[in-house]
């Protein structure tokens, strides 16, 4: 499943994650500091401005503000260029020669990059979204005192933002859809090379056929999800303990630090623990029901080449295992569904429960609580990862089991257990 795509998987996954981690934290503990000795910005108009002379005017003190924000803003965006570039580097030189080296690992880490470019995207908009909204309230409460040109060139601030959005998740989705077919190319090749080893085991033409794109499918979706959840969680929560000084009192509980991140935490944690509960049973479940599937879709192939298979008592008895399998499934989820969608309905509204003191005392404006809401929400989803995720978790495990096997038949065994597989096969 991972080794005929990916080179040494569990140590390039591995050196990703250390790799990461020790870029993250280089940069905030002395990298950040270094823009204006090595940042290009200077190239493009975006260096580091001279600090303004004492005594200068609010005006004064506002472009510089802006300036330095743009300034390291460049040097960020380099600096994590620079880590992907070499990352990506020193594994394709270590794999050379690997059929899919460029896909798997170029690839992955193009993927990781836009991810992460995707998050940045994100914090844009919710740091506009305070702005505007702060805009709204001063034309409502003062009429006039906004006019429609400003209005309007607010809002056109943000269109620059989306389009760029929607090109990058336009070539995202495409490059992703060949990245997932390549995989399933590594796969198809290495299991239909074994063919002849694996061909007696059930629902073999599946697993190879379905399987291993489904597989592919789902673990780049979950993999991306999961880099998505990290990301935004390191770029939001510094944002979200930020805002939580607007707020230092919770109902029913009274004074809290970082009240804020106290509340997404407590409430990912629940609702995690809640939906692991839930769908316990779900797994063995889905896998049970796609070997039953594949029991029935056996009898009738046999039945088109064979006169005496597939007859209807036959056929009758292995649609009944179906059947049973499927109505457990359902009233499985249908308990699961409940609590997932009670959990999640109910979660739009914890924010806004523990925002109403300080709504009730104007403790911010409006513009302040838009931020608050939306940087609590993308915490509070980067928590809920396994909530989100658990029903394609369970059909993940399904799959997996099913193209374990196939591996574990192309295991080598010790001489003396070879008799056995030979009787075990004829």
């Amino acid at each position: 499943m991972f080794n005929s795509f990916f080179v040494r998987p569990g140590w390039f996954f591995l050196s990703f994650v250390l790799w990461a981690l020790l870029c993250i934290c280089g940069w905030y503990l002395s990298v950040a500091d270094l823009g204006a000795s090595f940042s290009l910005g200077s190239l493009f108009g975006l260096d580091y401005p001279p600090l303004p002379a004492e005594g200068a005017d609010d005006g004064m003190m506002a472009a510089y503000q802006t300036a330095m924000a743009d300034a390291a803003e460049f040097w960020f965006y380099q600096y994590m260029l620079l880590c992907y570039a070499l990352f990506t580097g020193v594994w394709l030189y270590l794999a050379r020669g690997h059929r899919w080296a460029k896909w798997s690992v170029a690839g992955s880490s193009l993927i990781v990059f836009i991810t992460w470019f995707q998050v940045q995207v994100s914090v844009m908009l919710n740091e506009w979204y305070g702005g505007f909204y702060d805009l709204i309230q001063n034309a409502l409460g003062n009429p006039g005192s906004t006019g429609i040109g400003e209005y309007y060139a607010e809002l056109s601030t943000v269109a620059i933002i989306i389009m760029v959005a929607v090109a990058v998740s336009v070539f995202n989705r495409f490059f992703v859809s060949h990245y997932v077919f390549r995989w399933r190319h590594a796969m198809n090749d290495y299991y239909t090379a074994n063919w002849q080893r694996l061909r007696t085991i059930e629902g073999a033409s599946q697993r190879i056929q379905e399987d291993t794109m489904r597989f592919a499918t789902i673990v780049e979706n979950l993999g991306v999800s999961f880099l998505d959840s990290i990301m935004t969680l390191l770029a939001f929560l510094p944002i979200l303990w930020g805002l939580s000084s607007y707020v230092t009192e919770l109902p029913l509980i009274g004074e809290v630090p970082q009240a804020l991140v106290f509340v997404a935490i407590i409430w990912s944690i629940f609702g995690t623990a809640l939906l692991a509960l839930a769908g316990i049973k779900l797994p063995g479940l889905e896998f049970n029901n796609q070997k039953v599937e594949a029991a029935y879709r056996k009898e009738l192939v046999y039945g088109e080449d064979h006169e005496h298979r597939a007859q209807p008592y036959t056929l009758s008895e292995l649609f009944g295992y179906v059947r049973m399998n499927y109505f457990r499934l359902y009233k499985n989820y249908l308990y699961f569904n409940v609590v997932r969608y009670g959990y999640l309905n109910v979660g739009q509204f914890v924010p806004l429960i523990a925002l109403a003191p300080s709504i009730i005392t104007g403790a911010f404006t409006l513009g302040v609580m838009q931020r608050v809401l939306n940087a609590f929400n993308q915490v509070e989803g980067s928590f809920q990862y396994l909530v989100n995720s658990w029903s394609t978790i369970v059909e993940l495990q399904s799959i997996h089991k099913r193209l374990k096997a196939f591996e574990a038949e192309l295991k080598p065994l010790p001489p003396l257990a070879e008799p056995e597989r030979a009787e075990k096969v004829s």
